[in-house]
Parts: structure tokens; sequence; C-alpha cells
């Protein structure tokens, strides 16, 4: 059974109680195809009644009670499944909006409160609803829920959410959790997760460290700083398109800016040619979905693996006969040395990865900060004054709306605890990295975006051994983009005539589309 709560704050609390029963009453007794008109055919109400200050709604596949108090109207729903659950929870809304409408009564669901004895069906509940549309495009609230249900929560006897940033960190951190890599045999099973598995993206010791020594050589902090010139020249080049775009009226932020900032950087790192980057995008995005909770290996994923995989494997062998200054290049001498540093499977399985993760989470930080931008003319303006430093605004963004919003580990060894809590060697765990970046424990005010904090360290990019091995190189693109937009757009704003549309995804937070409008101005 899945459950969730809504409070209406309000003095009226009786009268819209018998209201709403009466109304859903009247609906129930109409024909199967007028109930559609109303809107409530996939959630068909079958009895409603009130006595006093209590009052219950009978749906197909569940109810809602209601209570009324002298504040406020109490609804809890309960259904079979999330998406009844969800279907009761849109019809009642609707109905409350509607017979409310003159006090503008709206309501937000959240699940039930975990009730003493029944902690994992409640935590369960919350995970659900984050696995939703709806979850996924707002999960702060279901996060605030978790942080008042206590940093770490038991979803069963062999598996946790962990929510709290000292939790999520010392998880990170510890040895003593590490990927859960299922093995798949070879030639069955998914193309993906075979194709993941020998990444360092699910690797563990001794494997994760030597691959990554080999990879870590071009992302070293020296390195990445002699970038920096490269990086200003593409930002400059990609404003001055994005500048001849915005003559027309409303350009996509994303298409123009977001993206091919970052995947322009790393394909110039792994040395693949400009003719082949726009084809990156569409494959990035299918692939990146077997990542999400639900390890998605759909059709779509599949065959976004198998075509990145051949295009990059007649790419190493051109690079094993022409090598150039590049990292396909210093890994293919690497796999040819001999000495059994990298196989041939690993080489495919780490460019694939470095290619898709060397721009997803910069497209990410660089929608996500613009979308907060947008909000906060205010904050725009303190920015170009530099009256707020561009580092703090970045490191608050990674914060505040972080590109990556979960990982999962696994308990490698028995003993192991988390806040005094004890974890069975096997167990599965999912970090909420989003909202261990919110934890009320670790910051004031979290839900308040504030570039102004002093010790900002979100975990957006992970932390101990498997931190992101690029971070340093998103930061950098992002620190160079900001301050060149906002200085060549100073009025730049969100378009009037489209609305952005952020993907449908929790793990990989991020915009599909940011449409903007500007009138720019010549650089300085």
């Amino acid at each position: 059974m899945f459950s969730a709560e809504a409070r209406i704050r309000t003095d009226r609390a009786g009268r819209y109680l018998t209201q709403l029963c009466g109304h859903t009453a009247r609906v129930s007794d109409l024909p199967h195809d007028h109930r559609r008109d109303e809107g409530t055919a996939m959630a068909i109400p079958r009895r409603a009644e009130c006595s006093g200050t209590d009052g219950v709604i009978e749906f197909d596949r569940g109810r809602c009670a209601l209570r009324a108090t002298g504040e406020e109207l109490v609804l809890l729903a309960e259904a079979d499944d999330q998406r009844h659950l969800r279907l009761m929870q849109d019809a009642i809304a609707a109905r409350v909006q509607r017979i409310g409408r003159r006090d503008q009564l709206s309501l937000t669901w959240r699940p039930e409160p975990v009730a003493p004895g029944r902690p994992g069906a409640g935590i369960q509940a919350i995970i659900g609803q984050l696995m939703t549309p709806a979850g996924r495009d707002d999960p702060f609230p279901l996060y605030a829920v978790l942080h008042e249900v206590g940093p770490v929560s038991a979803l069963s006897n062999d598996s946790f959410v962990i929510c709290g940033y000292a939790a999520v960190n010392q998880v990170l951190r510890d040895p003593g959790f590490g990927l859960a890599v299922d093995p798949v045999s070879p030639g069955s099973g998914s193309d993906t997760v075979r194709l993941m598995n020998q990444s360092i993206l699910r690797a563990n010791p001794p494997d994760h460290g030597r691959m990554r020594s080999l990879i870590s050589k071009v992302f070293t902090p020296r390195r990445v700083a002699e970038l920096r010139p490269a990086i200003e020249a593409a930002v400059d080049d990609l404003l001055a398109q994005f500048s001849e775009a915005t003559r027309g009226g409303t350009t996509d932020f994303m298409d123009r800016i977001a993206f091919p900032l970052p995947v322009t950087v790393i394909c110039e790192l792994l040395g693949v040619p400009p003719v082949d980057r726009q084809r990156f995008r569409p494959l990035a995005a299918d692939l990146t979905g077997a990542l999400e909770l639900s390890g998605d290996t759909s059709p779509a994923v599949e065959a976004a693996a198998r075509e990145l995989a051949g295009y990059f494997a007649p790419l190493i062998r051109h690079r094993q006969t022409e090598p150039g200054d590049d990292l396909i290049s210093a890994l293919v001498a690497a796999r040819d040395a001999g000495d059994g540093r990298l196989s041939d499977e690993e080489l495919l399985a780490n460019l694939i990865l470095l290619l898709v993760a060397g721009f997803e989470t910069t497209t990410n930080l660089l929608g996500n900060g613009l979308a907060i931008l947008l909000d906060r003319p205010g904050l725009t303006a303190a920015l170009r004054a530099g009256h707020v430093p561009i580092a703090g605004f970045i490191e608050e963004i990674l914060r505040y709306d972080s590109p990556v919003q979960a990982v999962t580990r696994r308990a490698h060894r028995d003993g192991l605890t988390i806040e005094s809590v004890p974890v069975p060697e096997g167990s599965d765990l999912i970090l909420l990295i989003g909202a261990a970046n919110r934890d009320p424990a670790r910051y004031h005010d979290p839900d308040r975006f504030d570039p102004t904090r002093t010790d900002i360290r979100p975990l957006s990019f992970g932390a101990g051994a498997h931190i992101c091995i690029g971070n340093n190189l998103a930061r950098l693109e992002a620190a160079v983009a900001f301050p060149k937009l906002l200085n060549r757009f100073p009025d730049l704003s969100a378009a009037s005539d489209r609305t952005a549309l952020r993907r449908d995804r929790l793990v990989l937070r991020g915009y599909q589309t940011l449409p903007v409008q500007a009138a720019p101005r010549e650089p300085r």
C-alpha cells in the first residue's frame, strides 16, 4: 500500500470537507462517459461520505480519508500502487482547486510520515514518488521528508537510503563500501551493463586504481589549468554564434552553449574529429538511462551502447597506426605496452564513459546555473559587478541543484555502520547526493540559494576514490562561460514565448531545453 498526505491551511476546513465529499459523491453518480469529461476517468470515485469533521472518498484502487480541524484540512490518500496513488492525487487536487477557487486553495502532496514499526514502508513510498515524473521534476520536498526521518533509513533488511551529508560523505570515502557489480556472462544479458562494468565507473579495487591511474594523467590540475585559453576561445566562438541566433528572437541555451562547449572540450582531449561531435548528444541521452536508479536497459539504451562502441573501435585502430597528442592515443599505447595495464574491453569502455561523462555533467551544470540566474536578476547584476565571486556561485549551483542527484554503493564487508546504523555485508545503498547537499544539519536554510555561503563543499562530483575525474575541468568551463555570457548579454532573460523543459531524469538532473532571449552587446 502506498500513501501520501496533504495539509491545506484554512479556517474553513469543515466547509471544504463537506463540499469536497459532496462534489465527489455527485460525480460518482454520473455515467462513466460523463465522468471522463470531468477528468476522473483514470481515478474513478466510487463513494464519498462525511460526518462532522471526518470524511472518506473511495476510488477504484484506493481511498482518501479527510479530517477537518480549526486550522487545516488534512487529506491522507492510499492506493495499491504508485500509479493509482498519483491519479488519485491529481483528481483530488483538481477538485480542491475547483471548489476553493475563491480562497485560492492549493495543495502539495507529501509521503505519509513514517509510522513507528513500519519504517521500510514509508521510505519505500518516498523512493517510489522520487521515481515518478513529478518526483523527478522536483525531488526536493521529498528530500526534506527524508531528512525529517533521519540521515540513514532502511528500505529492507539489506537495503538503505542515505540522505545525510555526513553519512553520504562517509560512504563515498570508506573503502568498505564499493560498487555493486553483478557479473554478466559473455554473449548474454545487456551490452550496456557489460560496457559499464569494464569502466572505472563500476570498477572496484584493484582494477579501479589501475585504470584510473592511467586516465588521471590527462586531468591533473596543471594540465586542466593549461586548457583555459582553449576553453576561452571556444566560449568566445560559441557566444558569437549565440549572438547571431538571439537576433532572430528566442534561442535555446542548451543547444547553443550548454551542450557544444563541454562536448568540444572533451572531444579535443580525446581526439574526436569535430565533424562527429554533434551526433553524441542523443546517444549520450539514451545511454545514461542505464545510470538511473531503475537501471534502464531498454532497446534505445542498448542501441546507443552498440553505436558508441562501433564508433570508437575503428578510431582506436586508427590511433594505433597514427597516434596523436590525445587521450585515445595515450590509452592505446598503454594497452599495447603488454604489461596488462589495460585490456581491449577496458579501453573501449572507458573512452565511451569519458566522452559521455565529460559533457553530460557539465552541460547540466551550465543549464541549471543559468536557470537559477534567470529567476534572480539581482544575483545576475551582483555577479556581473563582481560583488559575488564566480567560484562561490559555481559551488552553490552544485550544492543547490546538483547535476548528479544519486549514486549507488554496496557494503563489501561485515561490521560496517553509518551514523551508528549497522549495515550488513552485501547491503545495497542509494546515496541521495542531491539531498545530502541540502542537509539542514550541514547547511543553514539549505533550500535558499546563497553563493556567499562559507565552506560550501558539495558532494555533486562524489568524494574519495571515485570522485569524478573531470570535476576540475567542469568547474573551469563554468568559471569561463558564465562571466563571458553575462558580460556579452546583460539583459539575458527567459523566453516569453517558450517554456523551459527539464529532462525526465532523477540521477542526471538537467534541462532538455532552456529558451532565452537577449539583445547582445559587443564583447569588451
